[in-house]
């Protein structure tokens, strides 16, 4: 069985400062399809989100956005597990920081740890551990965080769901004759650098960030595959039908 690491983002999460449940909802009735030819790992996003509802704080404070990260993990965790209990479906929740990937030790516990959740039918929802990360142990985005986990878990693809539906030839919000690239080899090295651009205020990426995690993947012959968390119509093709519609293969 083909291994995938699903990754959503805080704009496709997050909806007027809470979470879009309506969207959580669609993504685990995708996942639980999922489930029945892939193992899946998912690398979600929204803790922030979750605990700005609940306790309104700064979220450019570092302290802040940590505190809420911490009040919001446990409620994310319970909308999901509650979501997923419909399809008898088990949750696991995974927090890392960027030292326990960088240290071979600390790596193999995670993907032992990860194996045997999947060998049991579990779902490992993996997030950053936001609460206790300091700035030189931060990951960073979870689009890179999400691709360092497909590596460490010998995945066979990320698929990133984001506001951004695929990698345009051009900025699709300044030209209106931009075109979708479907498939891609190779990204160039200036596109790595420009600006992060995110949409949302809960998020930290943007298209280059999902670049970089594409490019790293490519780097280490894994596939990624980039479309709409909004709509799961071109990732539930793709994925459920091998057809391969709308959004950007990464292809090693």
């Amino acid at each position: 069985m083909k291994r995938i690491v699903i990754k959503v983002g805080s704009a496709v999460l997050t909806e007027n400062d809470s979470v879009a449940l309506e969207r959580m909802r669609a993504l685990v009735d995708f996942i639980a399809q999922l489930k029945e030819r892939y193992e899946v790992i998912l690398v979600s996003s929204g803790a922030v989100a979750a605990g700005y509802t609940k306790l309104k704080l700064d979220r450019s404070v570092l302290k802040n956005k940590q505190a809420l990260a911490a009040i919001g993990q446990p409620i994310l965790m319970k909308k999901y597990a509650k979501k997923f209990e419909k399809y008898d479906i088990l949750v696991a929740q995974v927090l890392v920081t960027a030292a326990n990937l960088n240290k071979a030790d600390d790596i193999q516990r995670v993907r032992n740890t990860v194996d045997t959740l999947l060998e049991n039918g579990v779902i490992p929802i993996v997030n950053e551990n936001d609460a206790t990360a300091t700035e030189e142990l931060i990951v960073g985005d979870n689009d890179q965080l999400s691709a360092y986990i497909a590596k460490m878990a010998d995945a066979d693809m990320l698929v990133i769901l984001s506001d951004i539906d695929a990698y345009y030839d051009k900025d699709p919000r300044k030209h209106s004759d931009a075109k979708v690239l479907k498939v891609v080899r190779e990204i160039p090295k200036e596109e790595l650098t420009k600006d992060v651009t995110p949409n949302n205020v809960f998020a930290t990426g943007g298209i280059v960030t999902k670049l970089k995690a594409a490019s790293y993947l490519l780097e280490n012959g894994i596939d990624t595959f980039l479309s709409s968390g909004f709509d799961l119509n071109d990732a539930k093709a793709f994925l459920l039908h091998n057809d391969h519609q709308g959004g950007t293969l990464f292809q090693a």
